[in-house]
């Protein structure tokens, strides 16, 4: 932020938050109105096909933006207690089990990309942290982050929300669990297991209520300059679907009849090079069109948490049975949650 646009959230702090709360909720609220007003003034039937996928584009795309910037900012103020380092120095030492339960809660919190896989898990296995507790960080840090809840809130509402969060929570925490147990500290680079361990340390950074709005703004600029063309190409992807694809035709391979759909859903999903920004506005549109739940959660899951981006890079550091290890625990926990799912729902 420049000086200028930094000078009431420096002097009053919680002035400006309140105000750009109001201001927030009054965006949010006009969204409908303009969408169904911007679609009215275009030379469209609002009940052609094509009608219906500029509606759909028109509304969900400021819609998803709005949360995704609200929320980014709250979890960036909110990642200002949660870095790294303090991650490491509260997961050093721990024993497996409440560790898993505690890894993957972290993993929602701490900011994180597949990008920064690699230094993050040699700082963990320099601090002491088990690997299967490692494992359980990495999985549940991408898969259920404040990107992905936002935008299935925004998207689904709070129950499709909260049941991702806790299927999410459940696949980190079981597949860590078992990764621990297998015991394949061996099947790491011989490099990092070699590296010397250091003291991880935890000390309270002190910050100000200004610097922590300091840091949400920091936080939108990062999170959401970075997801914005995914986001767009995902709705209008979407909007497509939504506008143009026949209920029957997507039922008929990825509907609770077909046995075979969860699984393809995720050989799908991995060599996918996309984020939850991108792939969320998709499963939206699979859903309305007749998309069985399970299957578009597990297709969800498999884009984020197996995709061949960040298996590549996790080679540097794990030798070539512990990744298929890693890919068949967790793409099983995922297989699992599909079939359940749509069996029950």
């Amino acid at each position: 932020m420049t000086e200028l646009s930094m000078k009431l959230p420096r002097r009053n702090p919680r002035l400006f938050l309140l105000l750009a709360a109001v201001v927030w909720l009054l965006l949010y609220e006009s969204l409908l109105p303009g969408a169904k007003a911007l679609v009215a003034l275009l030379p469209v039937d609002p009940a052609s096909h094509l009608g219906g996928a500029l509606e759909f584009f028109f509304y969900d795309t400021p819609k998803v933006l709005l949360l995704l910037t609200g929320i980014v900012f709250t979890m960036g103020m909110v990642n200002s207690y949660f870095t790294p380092e303090r991650t490491r120095a509260l997961l050093a030492g721990r024993t497996q089990g409440v560790a898993n339960v505690m890894a993957a809660g972290l993993g929602i919190v701490t900011p994180f990309c597949s990008c920064s896989a690699v230094p993050l898990f040699i700082g963990f296995v320099q601090a002491g942290v088990p690997l299967g507790v490692t494992f359980s960080f990495l999985i549940a840090a991408p898969m259920i982050n404040e990107v992905a809840l936002t935008l299935l809130f925004a998207l689904f509402g709070w129950k499709i929300a909260l049941l991702y969060m806790g299927l999410g929570l459940s696949v980190a925490i079981v597949a860590g669990w078992v990764i621990g147990r297998l015991r394949m500290e061996a099947h790491l680079e011989d490099w990092v297991r070699d590296m010397p361990r250091v003291q991880a340390s935890a000390a309270e950074g002190g910050m100000s209520l200004a610097e922590r709005i300091e840091a949400g703004f920091d936080s939108v600029r990062e999170i959401v300059g970075k997801v914005w063309p995914y986001i767009l190409a995902g709705i209008a992807i979407g909007a497509g679907i939504h506008g143009y694809v026949p209920q029957d035709f997507m039922a008929s391979f990825m509907g609770k009849e077909a046995w075979w759909s969860v699984p393809l859903a995720v050989l799908v999903g991995i060599p996918m090079y996309t984020n939850a920004a991108g792939v969320i506005p998709i499963v939206q549109a699979l859903l309305v069109k007749g998309a069985a739940l399970g299957t578009v959660l597990a297709f969800m899951m498999s884009v984020i948490a197996l995709s061949l981006p960040e298996m590549i890079i996790l080679r540097k550091v794990l030798k070539l049975r512990l990744i298929a290890t890693f890919i068949g625990v967790v793409g099983a926990g995922i297989l699992l949650v599909g079939y359940v799912f749509n069996a029950v729902l």
